[in-house]
């Protein structure tokens, strides 16, 4: 339907591509825009197999400054310009520090590429924790979470033509996932391990301890490492797969109905 919320998970593996899958990166076609959720390293790999390219994106937002979660702007960037001559914005929401690390990051896999970004129209929006911001359609809010100081890690929780979607970003349980997660319409969880405790990811476990805490109406469990995915038939939760589409429910459309 033309006012559906549809959230594609173009890729949903860990840094190490357990069971063949791609980096995080989910695209959201929304009525008032199109955005990424995270863009790690093999984004521009994944938007091409589901026949998008970057002219299909409005903005990107990124969670944290590891490779499998935005390394994969540098390639956005350049088939923007490059190849589409991309000439209408482009909004990058990123922790504070985004657009340097971008800059460093397009010189150290592409040395004498960092101007393609002033060929661009982009506009970095940079946040810090606890911070809620309008970013053209969105309504955006930033949560610290548990899992690299260094990388700047958040879970994000997204307002969209009447829905809500959470996403814990990579971390390990921190009660910062239920303001992400309450009374969300979809809630997408990081759930790295099975029954191995770690302090940077959630492992299923301990994250069935807290599910009576989480208060979205619907969690789909992403960024699945070997041992999850060894003991899948024992998870009672949704867990992505790539390419794994979804539409993102108003919470109203029963009453519509």
């Amino acid at each position: 339907m033309a006012d559906d919320v549809k959230l594609t998970f173009l890729g949903c593996g860990d840094a190490f591509g357990s069971g063949g899958r791609l980096n995080t990166c989910f695209f959201v076609r929304a009525p008032s825009m199109r955005f990424l959720l995270d863009c790690g390293a093999s984004s521009l790999v994944a938007l091409h197999r589901h026949g998008l390219t970057t002219d299909d994106v409005d903005a990107i937002l990124i969670t944290h400054f590891h490779g499998d979660h935005y390394g994969g702007l540098p390639f956005v960037f350049l088939e923007a310009a490059k190849q589409r001559k991309r000439a209408r914005p482009l909004t990058v929401v990123t922790p504070q520090g985004g657009e340097k690390r971008t800059r460093q990051l397009m010189e150290a896999l592409y040395p004498g590429t960092s101007p393609v970004m002033d060929e661009l129209d982009l506009d970095f929006v940079e946040y810090d924790a606890h911070q809620t911001l309008d970013v053209e359609a969105l309504t955006l809010s930033t949560f610290p979470v548990v899992h690299s100081a260094e990388a700047l890690s958040h879970g994000l929780r997204v307002r969209v033509d009447g829905r809500t979607l959470g996403f814990s970003g990579d971390t390990s349980w921190t009660d910062e996932l239920i303001d992400i997660a309450a009374d969300a319409d979809l809630m997408v969880c990081e759930c790295n391990f099975f029954d191995t405790v770690t302090p940077v990811h959630i492992d299923y476990r301990t994250l069935e301890q807290h599910l009576h805490r989480l208060t979205a109406r619907r969690i789909i469990l992403n960024h699945l490492g070997n041992e999850m995915l060894e003991q899948r038939d024992r998870v009672a939760l949704e867990c992505a797969d790539d390419g794994m589409a979804v539409v993102i429910h108003h919470p109203d459309a029963e009453t519509q109905a």
